[in-house]
């Protein structure tokens, strides 16, 4: 029988792509719901890879499982780095992911394609409930684009654009997205460390 893994996020957008990119190592893997962990996390760290440790180690703490959690965002240039690590919060508590991608736009619409670099970053740990801990992190570079495209993908995934494929995030299916994705990146760069232990 293989032992659990805890996916520490109650984001089904989230909690789809990782069983994705991790459907061949030896874990099963556990959601918070099936843990019935109920716990509220702050994260208050200050950077991706502080909040993403911070989610790993309570929830392993509380469920006493090895927990993967992740932090990520999306950076973009012309806004001094914003949404960045409040990405996932940006505007407020009342919007939804499409409110969150009509804001970036609305405080980018004069700002010319040259200027619309971004990028997505993730930060991936696990950790024990030992206090044992595995990070990684990646990004991907691209450009905000002026309008949303694709049905595929959540978040800021429709204007986050990709010049060399000539799409947008959503309009990537999901296996070639796995691949090149920040936290598809960063979850290759952890199975290994996983596996090791």
């Amino acid at each position: 029988m293989n032992p659990k893994l805890l996916l520490g996020t109650s984001n089904p957008g989230k909690i789809e792509e990782f069983k994705n990119l991790l459907e061949d190592i030896p874990y099963e893997l556990r959601t918070l719901n099936e843990e019935s962990c109920t716990i509220d996390v702050v994260e208050d760290g200050k950077t991706f890879m502080e909040n993403a440790t911070i989610k790993a180690m309570q929830y392993a703490k509380a469920t006493k499982l090895p927990c993967l959690s992740d932090d990520s965002g999306i950076e973009v240039d012309a806004l001094n780095g914003r949404p960045g690590i409040y990405s996932a919060r940006y505007g407020g508590p009342g919007l939804n992911d499409q409110a969150r991608v009509n804001l970036i736009l609305q405080e980018m619409e004069n700002i010319p394609f040259e200027k619309r670099q971004a990028r997505f970053k993730s930060a991936i740990v696990i950790a024990w409930p030992d206090g044992q801990i595995l990070s990684a992190e990646s990004t991907i570079e691209g450009v905000i684009n002026y309008k949303p495209r694709g049905k595929n993908g959540f978040g800021y995934d429709p204007i986050f654009y990709l010049p060399e494929l000539d799409k947008t995030s959503a309009e990537i299916n999901s296996e070639d997205k796995n691949k090149i994705s920040h936290r598809g990146k960063a979850i290759e760069k952890i199975i290994p460390l996983l596996l090791n232990i």
